[in-house]
């Protein structure tokens, strides 16, 4: 029994260096033109049983426009950032840059009150385990980039702190296939 699973990364709410911690803002307008743009790549995966999406507003529109009418899922929501919600990195390492070295050096470590980097990691891994597993099931969700990331390492079974070193582009997808607890990454081919 096994599952696949793609997961496609948000398409973006602001520029890479106003991007905030917790981001709850919309699609920012280069964001939807990237969703037109990529449409007739990412579109058909919306054929998939079960469509999901993270609770933000960037990933639901992102799923609404891919035509998905995907499912809220609360535990795909980004890392909890406690005190740090709402700023930037820029903003925080300002104002707290042993806390930041902290939390970027220890996956337990949760400086800002919020989730650790590992309790994240695991969370997104409790969700894909717990995916219905039927022979040649298919399952898409749109979700921000740090969730996707969060799931890549969970399924390598990957140290924690690969996470910081895997870069998830808006729109760039994951295909996962495999069972609770054996995942594998699925590379396609170009069409």
């Amino acid at each position: 029994m096994h599952v696949r699973v793609s997961l496609v990364a948000a398409a973006r709410s602001s520029s890479l260096l106003a991007e905030r911690f917790d981001d709850d803002r919309p699609l920012d307008g280069a964001g939807w033109r990237s969703v037109e743009c990529a449409a007739r790549d990412l579109v058909p995966l919306g054929s998939a049983e079960l469509r999901y999406c993270s609770p933000t507003p960037r990933s639901r529109a992102t799923g609404e426009a891919l035509g998905y009418a995907p499912l809220a899922q609360p535990a795909l929501r980004e890392c909890d950032m406690g005190r740090w919600r709402g700023m930037t990195l820029a903003e925080v390492t300002a104002r707290e840059p042993g806390a930041v070295d902290l939390w970027l050096a220890d996956p337990r470590a949760a400086p800002h009150g919020g989730e650790s980097l590992l309790a994240f990691i695991s969370r997104i891994g409790g969700w894909l385990d717990t995916r219905p597993a039927d022979d040649g099931g298919e399952i898409v969700a749109v979700a921000e980039p740090s969730v996707v990331r969060a799931a890549l390492v969970y399924a390598l079974q990957a140290p924690p702190l690969t996470y910081w070193h895997v870069d998830v582009r808006p729109l760039s997808t994951l295909t996962l296939t495999g069972w609770s607890g054996r995942w594998y990454l699925s590379l396609q081919a170009p069409a």
